[in-house]
């Protein structure tokens, strides 16, 4: 029988300005970094698996298009009207309205360095 993985169980998004990203996550999204991380990168506190933004890997060329693109990086949270809201008031792009999906109320925005981000509400 194949050996089978899991699941994901470490996110890390590849940006130019690490401090900028990791400032970006910490305002507007509420995360909290953990206590050590790699050279190079800041890595979140986040569930059900860490988060890292990180300097590129050798060989990324981050301006040959949108930041990942073809990938749907999803997050959830308690509240996605309230989520909505202060990232809106906090100047954050906001890609889509919230509207009801078959994960919950969910709505898209422009996270660090314009990667496409969705939140849904856990339910």
């Amino acid at each position: 029988m194949p050996i089978a993985i899991d699941g994901p169980d470490f996110i890390a998004l590849q940006v130019r300005d690490v401090a900028a990203a990791a400032e970006f996550c910490e305002k507007n999204l509420g995360l909290r970094r953990t206590p050590a991380a790699p050279p190079g990168a800041v890595v979140f506190d986040t569930k059900p698996c860490p988060m890292a933004v990180r300097e590129p890997l050798p060989g990324t060329d981050l301006d040959a298009g949108r930041p990942g693109l073809g990938v749907a990086l999803w997050f959830s949270t308690p509240d996605a009207h309230a989520l909505h809201e202060q990232l809106s008031a906090n100047g954050v792009e906001i890609l889509t309205p919230v509207t009801q999906s078959p994960f919950g109320a969910m709505f898209s925005f422009a996270g660090p360095e314009g990667y496409a981000l969705t939140a849904h509400q856990a339910g």
